[in-house]
């Protein structure tokens, strides 16, 4: 039985093959943005992955459907699993906003599907860091979001040397069609064309533009122009201040195609350009009005960083860990008799929060220790035959290969510790 196409297994290490996923990365992945996420106060929240279908379909039409794993439920509901985390918080927030002071600064880690063809960098289904501000309407607003992401990036040892912030923002481009007489009502086409300049052929882009009444050489002017408004100046002095800069460029190629951006956007790219954008983002200040129903009307920005492109980009710059198997004990049963009290030796060592191993059937000696070895435990520790009530432990250090003999207590104490005994 084969998995469905687009979407991965992930294995525990040594993962089986060299393109196969893994557990490990995931979870370090994971713990490097919730360790950074909480440093900057932001706080954890999460929603369900299955949602109504018009959650979707109000914030980006019905032609997003296509995109869905969509289907109608026993009750009769359009239901779709969330290809995108930030409706399922404008929803939350627009239901209880009034239970947390403002600003909120909420993050979530969310599994997120998409049925669209597979590439490279883009499959079916993928893990995104997602981090949003909502209830600030000032710059220093973009200045944090970016701050957040450039030490999320640093977290797993990306440098500006690797990848680069590229920042602009809606409202120019905005401004850029209004004066050369753009159609309002077609103002979506324009942002989608302008977004797709380095995706599809020249020749492409031109007919869109011209459709809409402007030429590529005016849009490719502007670019080049590229000078930052003074919001975007005050959000490079504030990242400045905090020795983030080189991290950020202002570059209006970016538009970032969904309808709901309003204001500053961004992307992440690696420098060498080798793979697709590791993160983007911006502000959205209309989309809890617009899921509320008017309700709820507050300024909001966030991102998402998925972890395909990025754990392909940190396997590429040979920045993932090489993980050991992190056993620290494994106790070793010789004699059968004596497993009650090994066992009691077992929980004694997680208890006090040891990582310990041992052989769940009888088996032999040899076969137990080569066990050990192959686990990567730093300890052995084997329980002796005794007459008193005080088992005596044998505790071998595999790396030196000193062994002592101890009292179960003062056992659990030094391997509990991390350290070993005199030898």
């Amino acid at each position: 039985m084969e998995r469905l196409p687009g979407f991965r297994d992930f294995y525990p290490e040594p993962v089986p093959h060299a393109e196969a996923w893994s557990a490990a990365a995931r979870s370090y992945l994971f713990e490097r943005w919730r360790a950074v996420a909480h440093r900057y106060g932001f706080r954890e929240y999460d929603g369900p992955p299955l949602e109504p279908l018009e959650l979707y379909t109000l914030k980006s039409g019905d032609e997003i459907v296509r995109q869905l794993y969509n289907f109608t439920d026993k009750g009769g509901r359009a239901v779709a699993l969330r290809p995108e985390m930030t409706p399922t918080l404008a929803r939350m927030v627009a239901a209880h906003h009034r239970n947390y002071k403002k600003p909120l600064k909420w993050f979530a880690i969310p599994q997120l599907f998409r049925y669209e063809r597979q590439q490279k960098g883009r499959l079916r289904e993928h893990f995104q860091f997602n981090a949003d501000i909502i209830g600030e309407s000032g710059p220093g607003a973009e200045a944090e979001l970016l701050a957040l992401l450039i030490d999320s990036l640093r977290a797993v040892g990306l440098t500006a040397q690797d990848v680069v912030v590229r920042l602009s923002s809606r409202q120019v481009w905005t401004d850029f069609y209004a004066r050369h007489g753009g159609d309002p009502t077609r103002a979506y086409e324009f942002y989608q064309a302008v977004d797709k300049l380095d995706r599809e052929p020249r020749e492409q882009i031109e007919a869109k533009l011209a459709a809409l009444g402007l030429s590529l050489a005016q849009v490719e002017a502007f670019i080049q122009e590229g000078q930052p408004t003074p919001e975007l100046q005050a959000i490079i002095r504030d990242l400045a201040a905090r020795g983030l800069a080189e991290f950020v460029q202002v570059d209006y190629r970016i538009i970032r195609g969904l309808a709901y951006y309003t204001g500053v956007v961004f992307e992440v790219f690696d420098r060498e350009g080798q793979f697709r954008a590791v993160a983007g983002g911006g502000r959205y200040d209309n989309l809890i009005k617009l899921i509320s129903g008017g309700r709820v009307d507050l300024p909001a920005l966030g991102f998402g960083m998925g972890d395909v492109v990025l754990l392909e980009l940190l396997q590429a710059r040979g920045l993932l860990p090489a993980w050991e198997p992190g056993l620290q004990v494994f106790c070793l049963i010789e004699d059968e008799a004596l497993r009650e009290r090994t066992l009691q030796l077992v929980q004694q060592l997680r208890t006090a929060g040891c990582t310990v191993d041992y052989p769940l059937s009888p088996l032999k000696p040899d076969k137990q220790f080569k066990r050990a070895l192959e686990s990567g435990a730093s300890y052995t520790a084997k329980v002796e035959p005794s007459d008193g009530a005080d088992s005596k432990v044998r505790v071998r250090d595999l790396k030196s290969r000193t062994e002592q003999l101890l009292s179960m207590l003062e056992a659990v104490r030094l391997l509990s510790a991390g350290r070993p005994g005199p030898g």
